[in-house]
């Protein structure tokens, strides 16, 4: 069986930047047309933006994009350059005066790896969502969201 290519499947993109010199970086997936999501949060110290919108009783029918940061809370800010970059494509939900996108976000815990004082922000997420847009080639490993994380975090 062959085996899919991530940046093959109908309908999404894929995107990552990363600080390497800072171990931490950023991916993304978008959904231009949109798609119905929905959202487990656990731990005991989660850090999320925009999850609580996609529950069934709020009015969010699809969501643009998904953002997984590294850089704890702090990466959070790198869903506003997403946001922005998609407003500027015209994609999001028609309000009559702009399109907002729906973006929700979650953090990976990546500050004792590298260097803490650099973290994810606005110009990471533009430049992942930038790279999703164009189909840049997505890298599977220590990239994006990734940079920082080792296998046993992620188990």
């Amino acid at each position: 069986m062959e085996k899919l290519n991530i940046q093959e499947i109908p309908g999404f993109r894929f995107g990552q930047a990363q600080d390497q010199k800072a171990g931490t970086g950023c991916t993304v997936i978008l959904c231009p047309q949109g798609a119905v999501t929905g959202v487990d949060v656990r731990g005991g110290s989660p850090s999320t933006r925009d999850t609580d919108a996609l529950a069934p009783q709020c009015n969010r029918e699809v969501v643009h994009g998904v953002l997984l940061t590294g850089g704890s809370a702090f990466g959070l800010d790198a869903a506003g350059g997403v946001m922005e970059t998609l407003e500027s494509v015209g994609i999001g939900r028609d309000v009559g005066v702009t399109r907002v996108p729906n973006v929700c976000a979650a953090v990976l815990f990546d500050l004792k790896f590298g260097r803490m004082d650099r973290r994810p922000d606005a110009a990471m997420g533009r430049a992942a969502c930038i790279a999703a847009l164009e189909g840049l080639p997505f890298r599977e490993g220590n990239f994006g969201a990734g940079m920082g994380c080792t296998v046993g975090k992620l188990l």
